[in-house]
């Protein structure tokens, strides 16, 4: 199992928590929790699939309106687009989706239905526009869709079931169920919210070197350089709680509205 100090064979939970413990899903929250002896390296693998560029999600088809930027003339280079990419982490969606995806994590922890919604909810409200609204939901939705048809799991059928028994039907963004199915799959906060926000770079990342162009290896200098600043953001988002939430981006909400006219889009936002 992985848990916040590395990845362990033992029956923790991903609170860090024995099987049983305060905090833990009991069976009342649709299972008992991972067996004893839950595989390491089978989460570790499914934890690398979940966030995948291959995973069926469509995160190639988004670019975070990092295609009005390079029409702009705003980011025309590696050193440009590492800057870009560095105040989107800081600023923008990188911190609230650190800080929404640890508490939804936290609440999917505990089986905290209503906790969850509340977090679910805040998460796509706070898109500030309609293609990041679609980037982000739209995964978010093809994400669940892809974990429920291939890893099946009583816990995470009984937590949406109790969201659905409470007369809600939260809209769920890529960081929210991504926390939700590492939470309910037993992947610790810290692991999982790395891995998600690195793949979120990644895929911002991949968009500016198909369309600036640049080479795989600026890419990838760029991906390693920004790694500090994603480890920040993840351990600064574990105790921030939902107060800290907020952002000052402005040019790249700017961005993601100019590019629902731009005159040619290869991305969807």
């Amino acid at each position: 199992m992985i848990t916040d100090t590395g990845i362990t064979g033992t029956g923790t939970t991903s609170t860090g928590m024995a099987d049983g413990q305060d905090g833990d899903l009991g069976p009342s929250a649709g299972g008992a929790g991972p067996p004893p002896d839950a595989d390491a390296d089978g989460a570790l693998l499914d934890l690398m699939v979940w966030l995948s560029p291959a995973f069926p999600v469509g995160g190639f088809t988004y670019s975070h309106g990092l295609e009005w930027a390079i029409e702009d003339g705003s980011v025309a280079s590696a050193a440009g687009l590492e800057a870009w990419l560095a105040d989107v982490l800081r600023h923008g969606a990188g911190r609230t989706d650190a800080i929404l995806f640890t508490e939804a994590h936290a609440a999917a922890s505990r089986g905290d239905a209503a906790r969850l919604g509340e977090v679910v909810d805040l998460a796509a409200a706070l898109q500030p526009t309609r293609e990041r609204r679609l980037e982000a939901t739209a995964q978010g939705t093809a994400f669940l869709t892809a974990i429920r048809d291939t890893w099946p799991q009583a816990r995470l059928d009984a937590l949406l079931d109790d969201l659905g028994r409470r007369g809600h039907a939260p809209v769920f963004t890529h960081a929210t169920a991504v926390a939700t199915v590492a939470a309910v799959h037993g992947v610790a906060a810290r692991p999982a919210g790395l891995a998600y926000l690195q793949a979120f770079a990644a895929t911002v990342i991949s968009a500016g070197v198909r369309t600036i162009p640049l080479g795989q290896t600026d890419g990838l200098r760029i991906l390693k350089a920004l790694g500090p600043l994603v480890r920040a953001l993840v351990d600064e988002a574990a105790t921030a709680g939902l107060d800290g939430v907020g952002g000052v981006a402005l040019r790249a909400d700017i961005a993601s509205m100019k590019h629902e006219t731009q005159y040619t889009r290869l991305y969807r936002s």
